[in-house]
């Protein structure tokens, strides 16, 4: 009959063993597959402390380079085709754009939305009866869309969102 100090010892040789192929360890004693597994465990550490930074310096400079939406404005013959695109998704970008609709009295008479992988508006507006005088031209409503851009990606600079 072995004994129950037999079967530890054998499991921990088993166990020690299965250790040494894990890490490639070419050790002999127990106490050097031990070292040689904490060495491995080091080197993990610093690959993984590696492929974040990685991750991180990825993601930044995929911000630096994203393009900002483009906008295009035409003349319609009472109103405006309005274009917004961005290769990215904007979340809450439609508000903005609409907000500014809003700001030059312009009434939203058409309009299609996409906010899924990427962000894409088409919306046909006409001008308002109260403007006050005010003539607006397709670059006034352009200007005033880029605006909207800008103050939205601005609430998007926030570190806590």
């Amino acid at each position: 009959m072995v004994s129950r100090e037999h079967k530890r010892a054998a499991a921990l040789h088993e166990k020690l063993q299965l250790l040494r192929s894990i890490t490639s360890s070419h050790a002999e004693s127990d106490t050097a597959i031990v070292v040689d597994a904490s060495k491995y465990i080091e080197d993990l550490k610093q690959k993984v402390d590696r492929l974040n930074q990685d991750i991180i310096n990825s993601a930044q400079s995929s911000t630096v380079q994203d393009s900002p939406p483009t906008v295009t404005v035409e003349t319609l013959e009472k109103g405006f085709l309005i274009n917004v695109f961005s290769e990215k998704n904007c979340p809450n970008l439609l508000v903005h754009v609409l907000q500014a609709f809003e700001q030059l009295n312009l009434t939203l008479v058409e309009a299609r939305a996409s906010c899924t992988a990427n962000f894409q508006l088409e919306a046909i507006s006409v001008e308002g009866d109260a403007n006050g005088g005010e003539i607006v031209d397709a670059q006034v409503v352009r200007r005033a869309v880029l605006k909207a851009i800008r103050r939205w990606n601005t609430s998007t600079d926030q570190p806590d969102q």
